[in-house]
């Protein structure tokens, strides 16, 4: 009966996310701002490997186990009406996702202009998202889905729903690379109508899945939704906690065992992934390599779906070969299994920064749209961007090299955790360097490049 109900859930997804179901990433309205770099490509990324590289020198110089163990530890009590703030982020989410449903379908036609588009990418995608990686997770309060399931609960079988938190996880990150992929090929970010479908279409998903499998496991261990704000949630200095609300260093919290299960590695990974590749196939050399692919005979409709997939792989695998190294650098018994659950977290704090790279100037010069589009949804004013001085697209720059160097700092506070020995947790440390230079190199690369549309799309 479970494994039918299963397999029924994820016919229902496939084919939800297929038509649109896909309120994962937001780049269509995304203008071509970007120019090229004043300097020499190869010298902009070596200085920024450069830095990935000296900064874990550095950190290897922290060798007092205490300091590390204080550093990550240290954590000061908020006072917060957590239950008021509660029923106000459920109320607010529940109102958001029907103005997103009703202007999306009666409102204006010009994406710049309707409240569903501006809210859902600018609002959710880019400011919320930022918002809970900069300062804490209101999502599982804000979540309208997880608030409008709620009455169906009881609909879910009480037996045969269990479902192990490492084919959760697995689950989590096949959906979100599905979402990934309907977002890059779809016109979510500029169809107001089709939009509107599509958060019905994952609300009803969300139904089937909270019948199948119960509404706490569905929004605890699969809904990508969920788990991709948790996930990003966990680099924010404010961590909620069953005593309150606590006040975390940005990214302590990742030296904790953030991640249980190789499934929940793929999760990051996905994440990872995903967002770089949205960032890839709006690049020049993309659409370069595309046309030379589909000239050479590969069908278009496979191209990207085969991209995110084979990028994907590589980047799955090419993280547990550190986990793989890192056993006979270090040296260890522990198996690479336990070494790849344990550093995995350290990857967040690059997702954040890349996420920040990516959208903050994209936030900050759709603000005033989005504040038309929401003050006046029926009749909202001409829409405008802000100007924007041109210092502000180094921060980019900027986000992408911080996020390194908190990776770099975590997975040294993890390693000083894992192994008793000084020189063994600095050495398990540099496969996993190498591996974050490397990204580093491909995250400033993409980052600087100038925005060109998809082709065949």
């Amino acid at each position: 009966m479970y494994r039918r109900g299963a397999r029924a859930l994820g016919v229902v997804v496939g084919l939800a996310a297929i038509c649109g179901v896909a309120l994962a990433h937001g780049g269509n309205l995304r203008d071509a701002t970007q120019q090229e770099l004043a300097v020499p490509t190869w010298l902009f990324l070596s200085t920024g490997g450069a830095v990935v590289g000296a900064s874990f020198l550095l950190a290897s110089f922290v060798t007092d186990r205490a300091f590390v163990e204080a550093v990550h530890g240290w954590s000061r009590a908020l006072p917060a009406p957590r239950t008021l703030l509660a029923w106000v982020a459920r109320v607010a989410g529940v109102v958001g996702f029907a103005g997103v449903v009703v202007t999306g379908f009666f409102g204006p036609v010009d994406a710049l202009r309707n409240a569903a588009i501006m809210l859902v990418w600018v609002g959710w995608w880019a400011g919320l998202v930022m918002a809970t990686y900069l300062v804490g997770n209101a999502w599982p309060a804000v979540d309208p889905f997880r608030t409008l399931t709620r009455p169906v609960a009881w609909l879910a079988p009480e037996s045969g729903r269990d479902l192990s938190p490492g084919r959760a996880a697995w689950t989590s990150a096949g959906f979100l690379l599905v979402l990934v992929w309907v977002e890059v090929v779809s016109p979510l970010a500029d169809d107001p109508p089709l939009l509107a479908a599509a958060a019905l279409g994952y609300l009803a998903v969300a139904v089937v899945g909270v019948v199948v499998v119960g509404h706490d496991q569905w929004f605890d261990r699969v809904d990508p939704l969920a788990r991709l704000f948790r996930t990003y949630g966990a680099v924010a200095p404010v961590q909620r906690t069953t005593n309150g609300l606590r006040l975390r260093l940005p990214a302590a919290r990742l030296t904790d065992r953030v991640a249980a299960t190789p499934g929940d590695v793929a999760f990051v990974v996905a994440l990872l992934w995903g967002t770089t590749f949205d960032g890839l196939v709006a690049t020049p050399a993309w659409a370069s390599f595309a046309r030379e692919l589909v000239t050479l005979g590969v069908p278009a409709p496979v191209l990207y779906p085969a991209a995110l997939f084979v990028g994907f792989l590589g980047f799955h695998r090419l993280y547990w070969w550190s986990a793989h190294a890192a056993r006979e650098t270090a040296p260890t018994f522990t198996d690479a299994r336990t070494l790849g659950v344990r550093f995995v977290p350290s990857l967040l704090a690059i997702a954040a920064g890349y996420h920040l790279a990516h959208y903050l100037v994209y936030f900050l010069s759709l603000s005033p749209a989005l504040l038309g589009a929401l003050l006046a949804p029926a009749n909202p004013p001409v829409a405008r961007t802000l100007v924007l001085p041109s210092w502000l697209s180094g921060v980019g720059v900027a986000a992408v090299l911080v996020g390194h160097l908190l990776a770099i700092w975590v997975s040294h506070g993890t390693a000083y955790d894992q192994f008793p020995g000084r020189l063994q947790a600095i050495r398990s440390q540099y496969p996993l360097t190498a591996v974050m230079i490397l990204y580093t190199m491909v995250s400033l690369w993409i980052v600087g490049q100038p925005e060109v549309p998809p082709p065949f799309l």
